[in-house]
C-alpha cells in the first residue's frame, strides 16, 4: 500500500510539474549599448506599444510572452543627434526548459502554466551592442533654397514660373 501511494503521489507531481515556469522565467535581462553612448533608445512591444524609454547604457527586463501560447517581441529604436536613427528587431524563441515538461511529464505545465506565465518563451538576445553612423555633412533632410537662373532650367519647369514686379 505504501509502495502505491508513493508511486501514485510522484505521478500525480510530475503531471503538475511546469518545467520552464519553476526552472526558468519570464521576464528576461537585455542590456542595451551604443557607440557612441548616450542615444536615446525607445522600445515598442509587438502592439506598438511604448515600454521604455531611456538612454544608453542601459539595462532592463522585459516579458516573453504576450497571452496565452503567445510570443512577445520588440522594435528597438536609438536615435542621436548627428547620427542615423537604428531599428533593430528583438524576438522571443521557445525556451528549452519548456521542451522538459515532455521529459518529466508535466501535461499542465505544458499546455496551461508555461504558455499562461510566458516562460515557454526566452529573448533571443541578452545583449544589443549598436554602432551608429553619423549623417553626412552634405546629406541634408532639410528644405533647400536654389537660385536658378531661368534660361537654365528645364522647359516644362518654365510654364510654372510666375513673374515678380
Amino acid at each position: 500500500m505504501r509502495t502505491h501511494l508513493v508511486l501514485i503521489t510522484l505521478v500525480i507531481s510530475l503531471l503538475l510539474f511546469s518545467c520552464a515556469s519553476i526552472v526558468s522565467k519570464s521576464n528576461w535581462p537585455v542590456s542595451i549599448d551604443s557607440k557612441p553612448s548616450g542615444a536615446s533608445v525607445t522600445i515598442f512591444n509587438k502592439k506598438g506599444a511604448e515600454v521604455y524609454t531611456g538612454k544608453t547604457p542601459a539595462s532592463l527586463k522585459l516579458k516573453s510572452g504576450s497571452g496565452f501560447f503567445s510570443k512577445e517581441s520588440y522594435s528597438i529604436v536609438l536615435s542621436k543627434d548627428g547620427f542615423e536613427t537604428k531599428k533593430i528587431n528583438l524576438e522571443c524563441r521557445v525556451n528549452g526548459w519548456y521542451w522538459g515538461n515532455i521529459l518529466i511529464g508535466g501535461i499542465i505545465g505544458m499546455l496551461i502554466v508555461d504558455p499562461a506565465t510566458g516562460a515557454m518563451y526566452k529573448l533571443d538576445k541578452e545583449f544589443v551592442d549598436v554602432n551608429l553612423t553619423a549623417v553626412s555633412p552634405t546629406a541634408s533632410t532639410s528644405p533647400e533654397i536654389k537660385i536658378l537662373d531661368k534660361n537654365n532650367i528645364p522647359d516644362n519647369w518654365k510654364q510654372h514660373l510666375i513673374e515678380v514686379k
